[in-house]
């Protein structure tokens, strides 16, 4: 069975309630393992690659989760299907430091909104701390955080510590609940390092951007989360934080007093080049 599920929790701009509850990953994760796969691509050569994917397999139930409206294509079709194939991996076009380095901390994402939500956040550190290390690691395939005994899409430890590093901060933005990716993580070296972001039960009819920052997966929250793991920078990183805290201040009036999100937020763009625009 291949379960296309379009109407997500992330876009409640006109009505809420047809939009569907997150949980329902939960639901299928609960399933016998060698049977359940959950996909969550984050743009539409990812969404094409994992769809053909799922419509030749067998004695399978496949959850693709991918909302209907317009988002940024992160990936050309070459580099989405080898992303794709392997089921999560390192951005390194969105990573800042010397490829192969330990970073300072890790931004993880699973879903299209807290990919796009994830990559602001990163720029907004990268532009005011462009000092700090920081790995970008995007999941397709959420079985892959599950370990290999138990899942057979599961990576083998050694693979999920050199995405998600042995003892550094990794700052998760996933698409549903977040108690699912402690779950499918507990039993990895890094597990007590993981901060997850995701859907807290918060919401009305509003901005697609107004839901995020109620659920705290808005990159304004995970940029802040990021600080707070970074204690070597306490002192630097002090008026940056207040800047962030004094944007959520300018959204939330400029929500109330105009009905949607600010231009910035409508309009942001990646600024440094992505795998699809280089063609990789």
């Amino acid at each position: 069975m291949n379960y296309l599920l379009t109407s997500h929790v992330w876009r409640q701009d006109h009505n809420g309630f047809s939009h569907q509850d997150p949980g329902f990953a939960d639901f299928v994760a609960n399933k016998k393992a060698d049977t359940v796969r959950l996909y969550f691509p984050p743009d539409a050569n990812t969404l094409l690659w994992v769809t053909d994917h799922c419509l030749r397999t067998w004695n399978r139930i496949n959850v693709i989760t991918a909302g209907k409206q317009p988002s940024p294509q992160w990936l050309s079709a070459d580099a989405a299907e080898r992303h794709c194939k392997a089921g999560a991996g390192i951005w390194d076009w969105a990573c800042t430091g010397p490829s192969g380095e330990e970073p300072d901390i890790v931004i993880a994402c699973a879903g299209d909104v807290p990919t796009m939500e994830t990559l602001a956040a990163v720029d907004l550190v990268r532009t005011a701390l462009p000092e700090i290390r920081i790995r970008v690691v995007n999941v397709v395939d959420l079985m892959t955080l599950q370990s290999h005994s138990e899942h057979p899409h599961g990576f083998a430890d050694e693979i999920f510590d050199r995405l998600f590093t042995t003892d550094k901060p990794v700052i998760f933005a996933y698409h549903g609940y977040p108690y699912l990716i402690h779950r499918l993580t507990y039993r990895r070296n890094n597990h007590d390092n993981f901060h997850v972001h995701g859907f807290h039960e918060e919401g009305t009819t509003t901005t697609p951007f107004d839901i995020a920052v109620m659920n705290q997966i808005d990159r304004f929250h995970l940029a802040l989360s990021a600080l707070r793991r970074l204690p070597q920078l306490a002192e630097r990183s002090a008026q940056f934080g207040a800047a962030l805290e004094r944007k959520l201040e300018e959204h939330k009036a400029y929500v109330c007093e105009h009905g949607e999100d600010m231009p910035e937020i409508r309009d942001w763009t990646w600024p440094y080049g992505t795998a699809a625009e280089a063609g990789d």
